[in-house]
């Protein structure tokens, strides 16, 4: 039988092809064999209420987070039934020594940006199968509280709350991460100036340290490692409750957006906002530079009644800068708050015709952002990188800052928006463990960037890494006293400049309440030490 040299060619890539797969399926199912052969029986055989898992599936999606960039897989996820399972697992890996390679990361809803919360080779604890103990929310006391999980999010406290008449005095943007997620950094959003970031509205935690030990502390009672743990990236302990003081709770929020073109008056108009004892109850900024479309985009979130003459404003490519306020309110007192609006407004130097305003629920002001994932993941936009830098400006640098970054470096907003609004330092717990400027006023600026997948232009992840690096290169030749908030370092050298002076109580907190380095390898501060036996 003669063949043709196209079917030789064809017949030779069908044995190659063949000759691949079957060696693929292999690597893999070697892959797996040395995975598991190499798990400690000891971690197999634990008596646990709830389970290990080891499989690929679970395994990969412990190792994804929002930020996209960072896959780091886990040799093993502990799906807690209980905090003792937690407290068992840790305790099992700390009594192993430093012969062990294993780590320890805990996992909320995954919303790191950085891989922080991945454990190479280790164990990835779900906190939010962590159900126990129950929320529980306590009306007699002064003031109220709610006892919750770590692992429960924030959407279910305000939802839970509410039937009280409650709620929590402190948010973060986004309501859908986990409470040990946002403790362990400090959540902070429009509320912070007047009440702090989250951990300044905590009262007790029970936390798991690196060495398997449960412990309840609160300022009173454990106060060096309670301080430790708020904003402490995970190092100290695992945050497994938290009880978390509560307020009445509105019913509706008056929800108000004016735009400035001079960065002075914007930032003197917040300065003044955040210092008066009467004022909004949120206030944020943000910036908007060489937007097309402006007014159809920018209050595209929220239906705003507005006046006429607004829908003649020309952006015209400037650089524009809004401030975004709320008043809360209940039905019964919408004329007060539209009266004490108005008294506010009239004292600001916004450019008169771009005043939007609305009326929405209170649930549905803090839920804003879901709206917009909901919409982003039906065009399959929000799995995608999120290359995002979070800087916390002395008040004194911030004009020094904008002129450079937002006249330079910053060409247009269009990737995502640029957060800008200033805080109270008074608001701030010194003894926690985040680092924060040392003046009394300091602006959280927040770089919220997406990149487009395979993208070479503006909107590639490649561009907007080299944009941040710009920034942060300019803050460091400047010296403008500049912190990061969620932090991200890879070496121990920048850890320690970012800590500054608070690296030595920092080390000394590791050494007490994790000597062995075994929690939250993902913030690459510590590396666990092995020694072979």
């Amino acid at each position: 039988m003669r063949y043709s040299p196209r079917s030789l060619v064809v017949e030779h890539n069908i044995l190659f092809l063949r000759g691949f797969t079957i060696l693929f399926l292999s690597c893999i199912a070697i892959r797996l064999n040395l995975c598991l052969s190499s798990i400690p029986s000891s971690l197999k055989s634990l008596p646990l209420g709830g389970h290990l898992s080891f499989d690929e599936l679970s395994l990969r999606s412990a190792a994804k987070d929002f930020g996209n960039r960072y896959q780091y897989h886990p040799m093993a996820v502990l799906h807690p039934e209980s905090v003792s399972d937690i407290a068992a697992t840790i305790k099992h890996i700390w009594l192993r020594g430093p012969s062990s390679h294993l780590t320890v990361a805990a996992r909320g809803h995954g919303h790191s940006l950085q891989g922080q919360a991945q454990a190479h080779g280790g164990v990835v604890i779900n906190m939010e199968s962590l159900k126990v103990p129950e929320m529980q929310v306590h009306v007699g006391s002064s003031p109220p509280y709610v006892d919750v999980s770590g692992g429960e999010l924030w959407i279910n406290i305000l939802h839970e709350t509410l039937r009280y008449g409650l709620a929590p005095r402190s948010w973060t943007d986004y309501l859908h991460l986990t409470v040990g997620g946002t403790l362990s950094n400090a959540g902070v959003s429009g509320q912070a100036f007047k009440y702090g970031p989250q951990i300044s509205n905590v009262q007790q935690l029970e936390i798991v340290t690196g060495t398997g030990e449960l412990v309840n502390c609160s300022k009173e009672h454990n106060g060096e490692l309670f301080h430790s743990v708020l904003g402490g990236l995970g190092q100290f302990g695992i945050i497994t409750r938290a009880r978390i003081i509560l307020e009445p709770a509105p019913t509706m929020v008056k929800w108000i957006r004016v735009l400035y073109s001079d960065f002075t008056a914007f930032t003197t108009d917040q300065e003044r906002l955040i210092s008066s004892e009467q004022t909004f109850d949120y206030i944020e900024g943000f910036v908007i530079i060489n937007r097309t479309g402006l007014l159809n985009n920018w209050r595209s979130s929220f239906n705003p009644q507005y006046p006429v003459q607004a829908s003649h404003f020309k952006s015209d490519g400037r650089t524009l800068f809004c401030l975004e306020m709320a008043k809360y309110f209940n039905v019964e007192e919408i004329d007060a708050a539209n009266q004490e609006v108005e008294e506010h407004l009239s004292r600001l130097s916004y450019i008169p015709s771009t005043l939007f305003s609305t009326e929405v629920t209170y649930v549905d002001f803090l839920d804003r952002v879901h709206v917009s994932e909901v919409k982003l993941r039906s065009k399959g936009l929000w799995d995608i990188p999120h290359p995002w830098l979070n800087l916390l400006i002395p008040k004194s640098q911030i004009h020094n800052f904008a002129e450079v970054v937002f006249g330079n470096i910053l060409t247009e907003t269009s990737n995502g928006p640029v957060l800008i609004y200033p805080v109270n330092k008074s608001k701030w717990d010194n003894r926690t463990s985040v680092v924060i400027p040392e003046e009394d006023i300091f602006y959280l600026v927040a770089f919220l960037t997406s990149a487009v997948p395979s993208s070479n232009g503006t909107d590639g992840l490649e561009y907007i890494l080299s944009q941040n690096k710009r920034i942060l290169e300019f803050c460091q030749r400047s010296q403008l006293g500049v912190k990061q908030y969620l932090p991200h370092y890879t070496t121990q050298q920048e850890w320690r400049a970012h800590f500054g002076p608070h690296w030595e109580t920092f080390l000394q907190r590791k050494s007490v309440y994790d000597p062995l380095a075994i929690l939250a390898p993902g913030q690459r501060i510590f590396q666990k030490a092995i020694t072979f036996s």
